[in-house]
């Protein structure tokens, strides 16, 4: 939990970076990073209603996509299909995001911060939809009404023609998916044009969740790697520069959680903010839902490293909070974090005797486990 902490929830290449190299910001007084007005000096009772929301809020689409991502695992659909990270996506992460967020970093003392925050915004309102859309869809095929008849529809780009043919967009939504889009589609307006803080949240919840649901480690080394790599990242670009500081202040975008430290005196209207990066969500929250798969793979009706890593995750965070608040001065967050995360279910397995058996496990990328199913069904047919 830093003031400026910049870590990618999308898929662990140059272009994911790029797309969210600002997420861990986070503050105890996020005034100055979010709008211009006096300084504020929060209450107590603020103060607290704003941190606990905050911890609240990051529970959420960790504890839920950890648990769609081992219906995710087993999709056979191929948009639901998650993304593999494997230990060389892992260790050149760091790497990736750290020229990202100096290139950011150029770009806004170059070139005018008021138009490279329209492009933003225009940019994060398409994916926000997107992941929003994404997000409401388990609920809406819970709730739709059964007397409403839900046709189906394919949206259907090629190029070329005859032989030559090649399919360029092949979606296929029904009327469900319609209804999250028009949803989702109001709140990106309402962000686009209030910037609001709801908006930005549900956004920004959405984007973690997805995040969680569908970045998928191939194994706990690999996790190991991600975070360690990160831990050292995310520590010199807070201690060691002001990069991180003067990015997360000039990004505007949906790529932190909010909460008004001021809400009991001003209510919705409120614009003195606490602050939490989503990076500070996810980068842990796929190591989380990664120990539930495994708990999943063990067979044994039990869930010990899901919720062992869980409080982990509880303890770290309240232990940055803890000395943020105590010292006034921003943290990064993996740096309580990514021990916490990680010890934790370690000490679990070994006191269990599982701990070689942890680092055994191995989930195969989509495309390898379609192959293997392939393969199986043509050893039937042979037979």
């Amino acid at each position: 939990m830093s003031e400026a902490e910049q870590v990618s929830v999308s898929a662990p290449e140059a272009a994911a970076a790029a797309v969210l190299d600002a997420l861990n910001a986070t503050d105890s007084n996020g005034t100055e990073a979010l709008n211009a007005t006096a300084k504020f000096v929060a209450t107590p009772e603020g103060t607290a209603l704003a941190y606990g929301s905050l911890v609240f809020m990051a529970l959420l689409p960790i504890f839920f996509g950890a648990l769609r991502s081992v219906t995710c695992s087993k999709s056979k659909n191929a948009a639901d299909m998650p993304e593999t990270i494997t230990s060389r996506d892992a260790a050149r992460f760091p790497i990736i995001a750290s020229c990202t967020l100096f290139g950011l970093y150029l770009f806004f003392k170059v070139f005018s911060q008021e138009y490279i925050n329209l492009l933003l915004s225009v940019y994060f309102f398409v994916l926000g939809v997107l992941a929003l859309s994404h997000t409401m869809s388990p609920l809406m095929f819970r709730i739709f009404p059964a007397s409403i008849p839900n046709k189906q529809y394919q949206l259907l780009f090629t190029q070329g023609s005859g032989e030559s043919k090649e399919e360029i967009v092949n979606y296929e939504f029904d009327t469900k998916n319609l209804v999250c889009l028009l949803i989702s589609s109001v709140v990106g307006v309402w962000y686009l044009l209030k910037k609001h803080w709801i908006a930005n949240n549900l956004f920004g919840l959405a984007f973690a969740l997805n995040g969680v649901e569908l970045l998928h480690l191939n194994n706990v080394s690999t996790g190991c790697i991600l975070l360690g790599g990160l831990f050292v990242y995310d520590v010199f670009w807070v201690f060691g520069t002001n990069v991180m500081v003067t990015v997360a202040k000039s990004f505007e975008a949906p790529i932190k959680l909010v909460f008004p430290q001021d809400l009991l005196e001003k209510g919705l209207g409120a614009s003195n903010f606490a602050m939490l990066g989503l990076g500070d969500i996810v980068i842990p929250g796929i190591f989380i839902a990664l120990l539930l798969r495994f708990d999943v793979s063990l067979k044994k009706n039990s869930r010990t490293y899901f919720y062992s890593s869980f409080l982990a995750y509880i303890f770290g965070l309240g232990l940055t909070i803890f000395v943020m608040h105590t010292f006034k001065h921003a943290q990064p967050a993996l740096l309580y974090l990514v021990p916490a995360c990680v010890g934790f279910p370690v000490i679990v397995a070994l006191f269990k005797g599982e701990l070689t058996e942890m680092f055994r496990y191995e989930e195969s990328s989509p495309e390898d486990a379609a192959a293997k199913e392939d393969s199986s069904e043509s050893d039937k047919k042979d037979q």
